[in-house]
């Protein structure tokens, strides 16, 4: 198991029950990989220093979290699948 951190972008018209369900679904997608959530902040609606889907601001989530490399791969598949995500990065924590 390593040490990842999660920062994903989500569509800034979402309401705070639509945003708990999509951070509900990763963190259900780390969990079925044998994976674990350590900690998890919303960082709120920030402005986009670009446009991304025509949106100019976005909801920031992040996570560190502890998984399998192979599991990790497959998490940024099924992000880029995921529709209200605009944008995600996953790294390796320290």
């Amino acid at each position: 198991m390593r040490d990842y951190e999660l920062v994903f972008i989500v569509h800034p018209d979402l309401d705070d029950n639509a945003i708990v369900e999509i951070v509900e679904k990763v963190k259900g997608w780390i969990t079925e990989s044998g994976g674990a959530v350590v900690k998890e902040e919303r960082w709120g609606k920030r402005r986009l220093a670009y446009p991304i889907r025509k949106q100019r601001e976005g909801q920031y989530l992040f996570m560190q979290l502890q998984l399998s490399p192979a599991a990790a791969g497959t998490l940024g598949r099924n992000l880029r699948f995921l529709e209200p995500v605009m944008r995600f990065l996953i790294t390796v924590g320290a």
